[in-house]
């Protein structure tokens, strides 16, 4: 996830909004796989008589967030960069080439933040 932050900075400078978009889209999908299940983790606290389904005291509303392994981010960036290339295709196939060349571009930078890590 570090390198993902960095190179977001660095892409931002550069103003490049492929590769920002495509790097904070691999951050989202990571902040997504990331997070609990509501009904897995259900309510904790003692609730309150004015509004169904609240609940109260310190931290009852806080739920812990999964930890995903190296392998796990891995493959949730992976998985978007290969997103990124079919939808390209589609692009190509609709004679939109300026969209489809964008998208293989941000495709190259996360596969790119990978190999920085290798």
């Amino acid at each position: 996830m570090t390198r993902l932050r960095r190179a977001l900075g660095v892409s931002l400078k550069a103003r490049e909004a492929g590769s920002v978009s495509a790097l904070r889209s691999a951050m989202s999908a990571i902040g997504n796989a990331e997070a609990v299940d509501p009904a897995a983790a259900g309510p904790g606290g003692s609730g309150s008589p004015h509004f169904a389904g609240t609940v109260t005291g310190l931290g009852a509303g806080e739920a812990q967030r999964r930890r995903l392994t190296e392998a796990d981010v891995v493959a949730i960036v992976r998985r978007e960069a290969a997103e990124r290339e079919a939808a390209a295709g589609e692009y190509e196939r609709g004679g939109r080439a300026e969209e489809a060349a964008r998208l293989r571009e941000g495709a190259r930078v996360l596969i790119g933040v990978l190999e920085q890590g290798a």
